[in-house]
């Protein structure tokens, strides 16, 4: 799904390649279902709706999938989703925010509070760990779309704040404020992003050894497998190359 830096490559490669492809469709499809259910049926004027669509077609979600994700948000006028956001603890301290899509808030709170104590973290109430980080708008985009100099440029022309380029994928940052008028100026070169979004970036990241890391990383799956929780963000530092490539097989 999302999340940032290192974590989302992770999770992206992760996606395409595990047995987990049906539960990263489900979620797709809960946010496709409940972005044309708040807003227009037409992508082109909803934004929420296109970056959720966008995602999907980066996940390989087929079409099929998407068209009946966006005609169940009007055969199930009584189906509302609620968006909640959980902070927290996770092992070694790391500072999580979770977004979630449920329609029973009492079972979600539920889940989520028992795999932080499983796991030796704690559920917070809401802002212990939000200080640490900063809502901004982030795009990320397939290397293969688009050749590092000139997407920096494009990034520049576009309004962004930062731009870089990573194994997988470029990442664009911007204000939170500014984050539709430059996802609309660089649609207008590349259509198919592998995830747009506002997200939550950490302002000071955790730098772990290799085996604490992979302690806190096999929690964030947990909690990603959960079928409420959407996102999930930590200020987990990855450096380990040989870890980055493990977590990705």
């Amino acid at each position: 799904m999302a999340g940032h830096s290192h974590w989302a490559g992770i999770k992206h490669k992760k996606g395409k390649a595990d047995k987990q492809r049906s539960k990263i469709f489900s979620k797709l499809s809960k946010e496709i279902t409940v972005a044309a259910k708040l807003g227009s049926k037409d992508a082109d004027t909803n934004p929420r709706l296109r970056s959720a669509i966008q995602s999907a077609r980066a996940a390989n979600m087929p079409k099929d999938n998407i068209e009946r994700a966006i005609n169940k948000s009007e055969l199930n006028k009584d189906l509302n989703y609620s968006s909640i956001v959980y902070e927290g603890f996770g092992p070694e301290k790391v500072a999580v925010i979770i977004e979630a899509l449920t329609d029973n808030k009492n079972r979600t709170a539920s889940n989520i509070r028992t795999i932080f104590q499983k796991n030796g973290g704690n559920l917070g109430e809401s802002g212990v760990a939000a200080h640490q980080f900063k809502q901004v708008g982030i795009i990320r985009i397939d290397k293969n779309k688009i050749s590092d100099n000139d997407i920096l440029e494009l990034a520049i022309n576009a309004g962004a704040e930062d731009c870089s380029s990573s194994s997988f994928y470029h990442e664009i940052i911007t204000v939170k404020e500014n984050f539709f008028k430059v996802k609309v100026e660089i649609e207008k070169k590349i259509q198919d992003f592998i995830s747009s979004g506002i997200e939550w970036l950490p302002i000071n990241k955790i730098s772990l050894n290799q085996e604490k890391t992979k302690s806190v990383l096999n929690f964030l799956e947990i909690l990603e497998d959960d079928d409420d929780v959407q996102y999930v963000y930590a200020n987990l530092e990855i450096n380990n190359n040989s870890l980055l490539k493990e977590t990705t097989k």
